[in-house]
C-alpha cells in the first residue's frame, strides 16, 4: 500500500506500524561502492537482493573518488616483486592513526583486502591493476589498486555492470526514512519515500546500511568536526548521517565520530582534486606570501585544515614539468588541464607574478626546498626531501583550497561487518560498511591514510553481503 508522507519520518518504528507490500531477503541501503559490493556478495551467497538508492542513479561517494583500493599480498604485487603482508598493512594503519584505532579490525580488513581485490577481478570483471608508479602517504609499500583511468566513476561503472549481469535490482529515487525493528533489535523492514512524497514499506530478513556518513549534514559537521566547517564540501550531497540516525535510535555503538577525510588540494573555483602524488614526488604548497606552512607529505587529509587556515583559505601547489607529466596518469589532473587550472612559467619569479604570490617569498622558499633536496639543510616542518629530484624549469602552479570529502566515524562493526551494541554484542541481522561504519582512520583527520574509505567500502561491503546472506538463510 502506498500512502502520503507528510511529516518528518521517525528513525525507528515497531513492526506493528508497518504495512509491508513486499519482502526481500537482503535489503541494501545505499547504491555507492559499498552498497553494490555488498549486493554482489549477498547475491553470490544465494540471497535475493534489492538495493535502495536515494538518488536518480547509483553513484555515491565512490564516484567522486580516485577509485583506488589498497590491499596487501595480491597477485599484482607479487608479479611486481613487492613484498607485502596483512601484518605490514595493519602496522601502517596503526602508525598513521597513532595507535588510536581498533587493531583487531585493522588486521581483519588487511587480511581480507587481497581477497576483495581478486574477487572483484575474477568473479565480477572489475578491471583493477596495481598502481606502481608512486607511493601514497602512510603506506610503506605500493598496494593501491585501481581501474585504468584511476577514477571512482569508472569503478562505479564496473560495479554497476556487474550488478546488471547478475540481475540485481537497484531501486533509485528511493529514500529510506525509517527502520522497523522489534524489541530484540531485529530489523524487520524499512519505509521508503519516493520523490512525490508517497511511501512504501518493505520487509527483509537482513539489512545492510551502506549509506555513507554525515559530511553533507551541516548541523552534524558543526557539532562533530567544527575545525573543517570552513572548507569546501566536495562529497556526495546525500551523506546526511542516516546511518547514525538509525543507529542512535536502535542503541547501536558509535565511535570515532570526529574522524573525517579532508583534502588539501581541491583546485580553487574548479572543484577538481589535485592528487597527492604531485606532493609526494617533490611538489610543495605555499600561501600567498610564498611561504610553506606545514609538512605537506604527512597526508592530504590533515593538510585540508592547514590550507583553510591560510589567507583567503587558499594555497598553491608548486611543481615542475616532471611532475606535470607524472600527473597526467590521472583523469582528474587531465580535467584540471582542460579547465585551465594550471599556470606555467620558465622562472619562479614569473610564476609568482602570474599566480599573484609574493615573488621574494616564493624565491626564498624554493631556494630552501632545493637545499633540503640536496641534503644541505633540514626542513623546519620535518619533511624529508632527499631522494627526489630538484624542481627545475619550466615550473607549474595550481591554486587550491581545503575540502571535506567524507566522514570516517560511524556504527561500530565487528570483523564480519555486524553492527554492535555498546556491550559488544551484535544485532541479529543488521550490517554496515563504508562511511556508515566506524572506519580505521582513528578519531580525527590526521589518521586518514590514502584508500581507507574504499578499503572499508569494498571489504566491509563484501563481508556484509556474505554475512547477511547467511543470516537471511
Amino acid at each position: 500500500m502506498i500512502t502520503s508522507e507528510v511529516e518528518v519520518a521517525p528513525a525507528l518504528l515497531p513492526p506493528t506500524a508497518a504495512n509491508f507490500s513486499a519482502h526481500v531477503s537482503v535489503l541494501v541501503v545505499g547504491g555507492g561502492g559499498c552498497g553494490l559490493t555488498a549486493a554482489l556478495a549477498a547475491h553470490q551467497g544465494g540471497a535475493e537482493v534489492l538495493v535502495l538508492e536515494r538518488d536518480a542513479s547509483a553513484l555515491g561517494t565512490t564516484a567522486m573518488s580516485t577509485g583506488l583500493i589498497p590491499a596487501a599480498g595480491t597477485r599484482a604485487q607479487a608479479a611486481k616483486g613487492i613484498v607485502d603482508t596483512p601484518e605490514i598493512f595493519a602496522a601502517d594503519i596503526l602508525k598513521k592513526t597513532r595507535g588510536e584505532t581498533d587493531p583487531a579490525i585493522a588486521l581483519e580488513l588487511a587480511r581480507a583486502s587481497a581477497r576483495t581485490i581478486e574477487w572483484l577481478i575474477d568473479d565480477h570483471h572489475v578491471p583493477l591493476t596495481l598502481v606502481d608508479s608512486f607511493l601514497y602517504p602512510g603506506h610503506s609499500v605500493k598496494r593501491m589498486h585501481g581501474t585504468p583511468n584511476r577514477t571512482g566513476a569508472e569503478l562505479m561503472g564496473a560495479l554497476s555492470a556487474a550488478c546488471d549481469r547478475r540481475g540485481i535490482d537497484i531501486l533509485t529515487e528511493a529514500l529510506v526514512t525509517t527502520l522497523f525493528a522489534d524489541h530484540s533489535g531485529r530489523v524487520c523492514g524499512v519505509r521508503v519515500e519516493r520523490p512525490d512524497g508517497t511511501h512504501e514499506d518493505l520487509s527483509c530478513d537482513a539489512l545492510i546500511l551502506a549509506c555513507c556518513g554525515f559530511a553533507g549534514n551541516d548541523a552534524m559537521v558543526r557539532e562533530f568536526i567544527p575545525e573543517i566547517e570552513g572548507a569546501t564540501f566536495f562529497g556526495h550531497p546525500g551523506n546526511k548521517g542516516d546511518a547514525i540516525r538509525f543507529g542512535r535510535a536502535l542503541g547501536a555503538a558509535i565511535a570515532d565520530i570526529h574522524s573525517y577525510q579532508g583534502h588539501g588540494g581541491l583546485a580553487a573555483g574548479r572543484g577538481i582534486p589535485i592528487l597527492w602524488p604531485l606532493i609526494m614526488e617533490g611538489g610543495v604548497q605555499v600561501n600567498v606570501h610564498g611561504e610553506r606552512f606545514s609538512n605537506e607529505a604527512r597526508g592530504y587529509s590533515e593538510q585540508a585544515v592547514d590550507v583553510v587556515a591560510q589567507p583567503g583559505h587558499v594555497a598553491w601547489d608548486i611543481y615542475d614539468a616532471r611532475l606535470h607529466t607524472l600527473m597526467t596518469e590521472f583523469d582528474d589532473y587531465r580535467d584540471a588541464i582542460e579547465g585551465r587550472a594550471l599556470l606555467t612559467a620558465d622562472s619562479i619569479a614569473e610564476l609568482a607574478r602570474s599566480a599573484g604570490i609574493d615573488v621574494a617569498g616564493l624565491e626564498r622558499t624554493m631556494s630552501t626546498v632545493a637545499a633540503c633536496v640536496r641534503g644541505e639543510r633540514s626542513d623546519p616542518f620535518g619533511r624529508d626531501f632527499t631522494g627526489k629530484p630538484e624542481l627545475r624549469s619550466p615550473y607549474y602552479a595550481v591554486k587550491v583550497t581545503g575540502a571535506l570529502f567524507h566522514t570516517q566515524g560511524g556504527l561500530v562493526v565487528d570483523g564480519r561487518a555486524r553492527v554492535l551494541r555498546p556491550d559488544g554484542t551484535p544485532f541479529p541481522n543488521l550490517f554496515a560498511g563504508g562511511g556508515a561504519a566506524r572506519g580505521i582512520s582513528g578519531p580525527s583527520s590526521w589518521g586518514y591514510m590514502a584508500g581507507n574509505g574504499l578499503l572499508t567500502a569494498t571489504t566491509f561491503g563484501r563481508l556484509a553481503g556474505e554475512t547477511a546472506a547467511t543470516a537471511a538463510r
